[in-house]
């Protein structure tokens, strides 16, 4: 992917590196849809070993319970594309990372594995910021395989770019 290449994840990756260079915080990553992308993205900047701890990658829902502790039950109940899912995802490698905060992304990139109540496209994001608040967004993204991860990768810097730090430093 590379996403990290265009002039607006550019702009995002500086935001994101000031955000996290200021208040001397760590970000990690767990990713399941994108595959590493997102990590990808955030290293492709100079000196992104500064502020950025690493990442994790739970494609699996085996991975997911294993590495970043989701439930098991969160699985079985609704799915790892899901709210629930990419907040344990969040808090998980919030704790397995021993960061400040954790972004993770979890989504139906298609071609296959859509449903009716998650069509292909359908992205969660999490985002766990230590002492504050765990949040989720959901993203509908439209075009083939690359075209949805690209667009996850792109959302998830933006994400990233807002989080201003909402926590205690």
């Amino acid at each position: 992917m590379v996403v990290s290449q265009s002039t607006e994840a550019l702009g995002l990756l500086m935001q994101i590196a000031e955000i996290f260079k200021q208040s001397k915080g760590k970000v990690a990553v767990v990713e399941s849809c994108t595959g590493g992308g997102l990590g990808s993205a955030l290293t492709s900047l100079p000196g992104s070993s500064e502020w950025f701890e690493g990442g994790i990658i739970t494609y699996s829902n085996a991975a997911k319970m294993r590495h970043v502790y989701v439930r098991e039950s969160t699985l079985a109940e609704v799915g790892a594309v899901s709210e629930a899912c990419v907040k344990e995802m969040a808090n998980g490698g919030m704790v397995a990372l021993g960061v400040d905060c954790c972004l993770s992304i979890s989504g139906v990139a298609g071609p296959d594995g859509g449903s009716p109540e998650k069509p292909v496209g359908t992205v969660w994001f999490g985002l766990a910021v230590r002492h504050k608040s765990i949040e989720a967004f959901k993203h509908q993204f439209e075009g083939d395989r690359d075209q949805v991860r690209q667009s996850a990768v792109l959302e998830a810097l933006k994400i990233l770019s807002k989080v201003s730090l909402r926590r205690a430093v």
